[in-house]
């Protein structure tokens, strides 16, 4: 088990990143940006701080999801309601290369702390904006969480089994494409602040993140009319690809579908008939017949367990694997192998497993160097770096400002 930091700065060793969204896509963006050594502080109202410290299962009273999204981050509690904690802000400003909010459009600017502000300040900021429907529009007024991006993207009526409930995907995938997205996006920024000098704002909509990773869903409904529908475990056109049942009840992940491979997963099951069609000799051919080459396969995989099916298709090359759970996760060999079960000490001698850092560079890693914060744990720290005296920060903390 690691109980010790990193001493790899990152590639973003020296990058001041301010975040001042809560729950998760902002800071999700922002402990991307943490993980490959940029200096987050990150600024949450004080008492209860940021919701996402009591969501889902908690120990010792906080979400231990927080050790995730908060790692390598420092707490500043502010009340940016207070004209007092936006001046803050503007001095904080004044030193930050990258400034991260997902609140409703309008709240910045409320507050003044508008782009059209911020930018005048230090005309060297990327401003991440990540909100449900984006800055402009329609609809940009409206509340928007991941789960209602997910739908108006066209993602959950493609999730589930053909003419059931659409069901969300098990995780906040709205949210985490959008983070990525506006991570992208402050890469590209830089790259261009390189060149200029310059800042700009970044608008991330939600469901525009996640609308990007819909495929060819638009160019088949636009060329031919097509409305693609759910087709539960299957991959709609791409065949053979499906979730089949085994004899000990669960189910192996066959994805038979180049050309090549096919030919060898039916002599692997016995259908050496099928392999040899030529009607099924590409993609085409095997779509129009799905059901028939599913049958022939579901047929195979129901006499043996998944770990002789799984074992059977290895031997051949064809592209197969189990369906996990995170206990078949935490207890797999190719995760501890690749550094993606991070076994970290927390601050109260407790140890933590937290996913490792993605991507993986060979000369700049991303590094776990230091556990999330406490509510305001940097706060004293942080203002002290701005230039406020002892007395200035008990004053702020006697007014409720600050904690």
């Amino acid at each position: 088990m690691d109980t010790s930091s990193s001493s790899s700065a990152g590639p973003l060793a020296g990058l001041k990143v301010l975040e001042l969204g809560q729950l998760i896509a902002g800071p999700f963006a922002a402990k991307t940006l943490a993980d490959f050594g940029a200096e987050v502080v990150k600024i949450e109202p004080p008492g209860a701080g940021d919701p996402l410290r009591k969501w889902r299962l908690l120990k010792d009273g906080t979400s231990v999801w927080w050790q995730l999204q908060s790692r390598n981050k420092r707490s500043l509690a502010l009340d940016l309601k207070t004209p007092e904690a936006q001046d803050i802000v503007r001095k904080l400003v004044l030193e930050s290369d990258v400034l991260i909010e997902n609140f409703r459009p309008g709240a910045m600017e409320g507050w003044g702390l508008g782009p059209d502000e911020l930018l005048q300040l230090n005309p060297r900021l990327i401003m991440l904006r990540i909100s449900g429907y984006g800055q402009t529009g329609p609809y940009r007024d409206r509340p928007g969480f991941g789960v209602v991006a997910e739908a108006m993207s066209g993602l959950r009526h493609l999730t589930g089994e053909p003419g059931r409930v659409p069901v969300r995907v098990g995780v906040s995938i709205g949210d985490t494409l959008a983070a990525l997205h506006g991570v992208i996006g402050i890469l590209l920024a830089l790259q261009h602040r390189h060149a200029s000098g310059l800042g700009q704002v970044i608008d991330v909509a939600l469901y525009e993140a996640v609308f990007n990773c819909m495929e060819s869903l638009l160019p088949e409904y636009s060329a031919f009319g097509a409305v693609r529908g759910p087709a539960g475990s299957a991959l709609p056109g791409i065949a053979p690809s499906n979730a089949y049942r085994c004899k000990d009840g669960g189910y192996a992940l066959i994805a038979g579908n180049g050309d090549s491979i096919f030919k060898r997963l039916m002599t692997v099951i016995g259908r050496e008939d099928l392999g040899a069609d030529p009607a099924l000799s590409d993609n085409a051919g095997r779509v129009a017949r799905v059901a028939e080459i599913d049958e022939a396969i579901g047929q195979w995989a129901a006499q043996r367990t998944v770990d002789e099916v799984l074992a059977l298709l290895d031997q051949a090359s064809v592209p197969a694997g189990r369906i996990y759970t995170v206990a078949d996760i935490a207890a797999d060999p190719h995760y501890r192998a690749r550094g993606m079960l991070d076994e970290r000490r927390m601050d109260d001698g407790s140890s933590l497993m937290l996913p490792g850092i993605v991507p993986k560079l060979s000369a700049t890693p991303g590094s776990h160097r230091r556990n999330a914060p406490a509510i305001g744990q940097d706060s004293d720290a942080v203002l002290k770096e701005l230039g406020l005296s002892p007395e200035q920060i008990l004053g702020l903390k006697e007014k409720g400002i600050v904690a």
